[in-house]
C-alpha cells in the first residue's frame, strides 16, 4: 500500500526532519512511504489563507486514494486499533492511503469532510513539523504490530 503523507510547510534540516527521515527509513513492504509538501507563497491570512492551504492538500489526492485528516479535533486512536485500522485498509485493497497535515491554523472544513477519518494525536497541540515524525512512527509501528515484530509491546 502506497502512503502519502501531505503536509503544510516545507521541513528545514533538523531534530523534527530527522526524526521523520529515521521512521520513513524502516518502514519496509507492504507500505511504501512518501512526502509531498505544499506550500502558499501568496502572503494571505487567517481563513483565506487555509482555505488555500486546504486547496493545495485536496490537489495532491490520487484519485480513488483513502484519506486521513490530522486535526486536533479528530478522534484519538490506540496504536493498536491505527494498526488494525492500516491493516482493513490494506486487506480490503486500498492502494493509495494520504495523510493530511494542515499548516499553523489548522485545517480547512472541506479538508476535514473529504477524510475517511479525522484522527488526532490527543488534546494537546503539536507543532505540525513534529506531527510528521510522530505519525511516521505510528505507521511504523502499526507495521510491526501487523507482522508480529516485538517492536511494539503492550
Amino acid at each position: 500500500m502506497r502512503i502519502l503523507i501531505v503536509a503544510v510547510g516545507r521541513a528545514k534540516a533538523g531534530p523534527e526532519r530527522a526524526l521523520f527521515d529515521h521512521y520513513v527509513g524502516r518502514i519496509t513492504p507492504p507500505f511504501t512511504l512518501d512526502l509531498k509538501e505544499v506550500e502558499e507563497k501568496k502572503a494571505l491570512s487567517g481563513a483565506e489563507l487555509k482555505r488555500r492551504e486546504g486547496d493545495l492538500l485536496l490537489a495532491q489526492i490520487p484519485d480513488g486514494a483513502t484519506v486521513v485528516a490530522l486535526d486536533e479535533r479528530g478522534k484519538s486512536v490506540s496504536s493498536m486499533a491505527f494498526a488494525e485500522k492500516l491493516g482493513a485498509w490494506r486487506d480490503g485493497g486500498v492502494r493509495d492511503l494520504v495523510f493530511l497535515i494542515g499548516g499553523a491554523d489548522g485545517l480547512d472544513d472541506r479538508v476535514r469532510e473529504t477524510a475517511a477519518l479525522v484522527m488526532s494525536f490527543g488534546a494537546a497541540t503539536w507543532p505540525h513539523m513534529l506531527v510528521r515524525g510522530m505519525l511516521a512512527e505510528q505507521i511504523y509501528r502499526a507495521r510491526a504490530i501487523l507482522t508480529g515484530h516485538p517492536y511494539h509491546r503492550e
